[in-house]
């Protein structure tokens, strides 16, 4: 049986690697805590898993792929509360089944693979999926780097005038997996009129909006102009809802109405019973403040330990990670610790300007956190 050629020529999903490694440890016995994976730990509000339950009926359908209004109203009240933007509930939001799939699929919906303008601008370090999405629906990807001497925002001047012209979309990702840097509205307001300017998206992952340490991060939502603007949020990290897949995409009307066209054929919206749940978890504030002060809890568990050891900790003001620069190979520290139980991700597992730096995801529990301290006391 034949297989895509695109699929063939993917390595295997670094995070795949990193479980494969954690199983093997776990069978021999080793007591593991892992910091690895970015799938958080924290179990998920009462309030929500009750809206969940509550929401269950005897009979069971397809789902809405424009979901249900309470929902896109939900979201849209959220918005406007956190950052004062007014969103049309029906015609500028779609729920999302998390927000991996959508991230996923975008290219699918804004790129033609036979036009001259099929570029996909991919910042790197970074999250795969805006570049194996791009691949897989046949557009050519350019990466930018995040580096350190930029804050980890791509440097929007080396950007030649070909490169604006061509571009389809140009993925951005703030507080950023993995450097866990944030973006100030200057960048995203110049970045939407380049988008205006030479009619591409400014396709902004958001998914780490609501876990900060010190100062709430902005949205590209709260651009002047945002007709090319297209954001996207979950509540995975937000609400500890990863298994529940629920988030969704705000933008202009036109983007959203070739999403809701899109969307049936590939079937991928949220359970009714989950949509429900997610209502609950929009409304709600007081559990996203207690999930903040539990990752700012373990971050001061270990960023102490960490200095003591000559690493320095960059960026990393908002999310859930630690971007940790090292003196020696990232593959070979995240051996060495492995080797302790400790399971962190080599920053190259998110593209060569990752070399240099490791990752802790802050998803162990407190205690862990304060065993984990311990261990790289005497490990490192």
């Amino acid at each position: 049986m034949r297989i895509s050629p695109t699929l063939a020529a993917m390595s295997t999903y670094p995070f795949v690697r990193l479980d494969e490694r954690r199983r093997r440890l776990v069978a021999e016995g080793v007591d593991v805590i892992d910091f690895g994976r970015g799938d958080p730990r924290e179990p998920t509000d009462p309030l929500i898993r009750q809206a969940l339950v509550d929401s269950l009926t005897p009979e069971s359908s397809y789902p809405a792929a424009a979901g249900l209004p309470e929902l896109r109203e939900a979201i849209a009240g959220w918005a406007a509360r956190r950052f004062g933007v007014e969103l049309d509930p029906a015609r500028e939001i779609v729920p999302t089944y998390g927000s991996k799939e959508a991230i996923f699929l975008l290219a699918q919906v804004l790129v033609d693979p036979g036009s001259e303008t099929r570029l996909v601008v991919v910042p790197e370090p970074a999250y795969p999926v805006y570049e194996r999405g791009a691949v897989f629906a046949g557009a050519e990807v350019q990466y930018v780097p995040l580096l350190d001497e930029n804050a980890f925002l791509p440097d929007l001047d080396a950007v030649d005038e070909e490169t604006w012209r061509r571009t389809a979309i140009f993925w951005v990702n703030y507080p950023n997996n993995p450097t866990g840097a944030t973006a100030p509205l200057a960048f995203y307001e110049r970045l939407a009129a380049l988008a205006s300017e030479y009619d591409f998206a400014l396709a902004s992952d958001e998914a780490y909006s609501e876990l900060w340490f010190d100062q709430p991060p902005v949205s590209a939502l709260q651009v002047a102009a945002r007709d090319n603007v297209i954001v996207f949020n979950t509540l995975s990290k937000r609400s500890s809802m990863t298994g529940y897949r629920s988030g969704f995409v705000a933008a202009a009307p036109d983007a959203i109405a070739a999403l809701k066209a899109y969307r049936p054929s590939v079937g991928t919206a949220p359970q009714e019973f989950v949509q429900r749940a997610s209502v609950a978890a929009w409304g709600d504030e007081a559990h996203v403040e207690r999930t903040r002060a539990v990752y700012r809890r373990k971050r001061d568990l270990l960023v102490p330990v960490l200095e003591r050891k000559g690493y320095r900790i960059a960026a990393s003001e908002a999310g859930m990670y630690l971007w940790v620069k090292v003196d020696e190979p990232a593959e070979d520290v995240a051996s060495r610790l492995l080797e302790h139980g400790l399971v962190i991700s080599p920053g190259t597992f998110f593209g060569p300007s990752g070399e240099g730096y490791v990752r802790f995801a802050l998803v162990p529990t407190e205690d862990e956190c304060r065993r984990a301290a311990a261990i790289l006391e005497e490990a490192l």
